[in-house]
């Protein structure tokens, strides 16, 4: 563990929080979280709302990629692509959801994300999120090239 600041990840959740997010265990291969949805989690159709499950997808895999990433002693990593396949609708009761690490690399790391419900354990939504690490936190916020 370094003395970077940006370690202790689940002290400031920020968006996870807003959205309802729960993370349940977190390590640097495996990220677990659950959801309850509610009205503000909707679109029309009273169907969780697509952008919930790509949230979850970018959560979950951030954090387990970012406690890596400064495991090995860099800055923390940020997201490059999140692809989220959409299984089966949901309307009411918890959401649960597994972050597995596919590939940790220097430069890279993908995560698998699958998105199930906990009633029935059946796959409402699966996605894959692609990382880059960071090697120095000198580019976190960099606001020109």
């Amino acid at each position: 563990m370094n003395d970077n600041p940006n370690t202790d990840l689940l002290s400031s959740m920020g968006f996870d929080e807003t959205l309802g997010l729960h993370i349940d265990s977190v390590s640097t291969t495996e990220v677990t979280g659950h959801l309850d949805p509610d009205d503000r989690h909707r679109q029309p159709y009273g169907l969780v709302h697509g952008g919930v499950a790509c949230s979850i997808v970018e959560s979950l895999g951030s954090l387990g990629s970012a406690l890596f990433s400064m495991e090995q002693g860099m800055a923390g990593s940020v997201g490059m692509t999140n692809a989220t396949d959409f299984i089966r609708p949901h309307r009411d009761g918890r959401l649960e959801a597994r972050a597995t690490a596919i590939h940790q690399g220097q430069s890279r790391q993908i995560w698998l994300v699958e998105i199930t419900r906990s009633v029935d354990g059946k796959l409402v939504a699966r996605g894959q999120l692609q990382t880059h690490n960071l090697v120095s936190d000198e580019v976190i916020g960099r606001t020109s090239a």
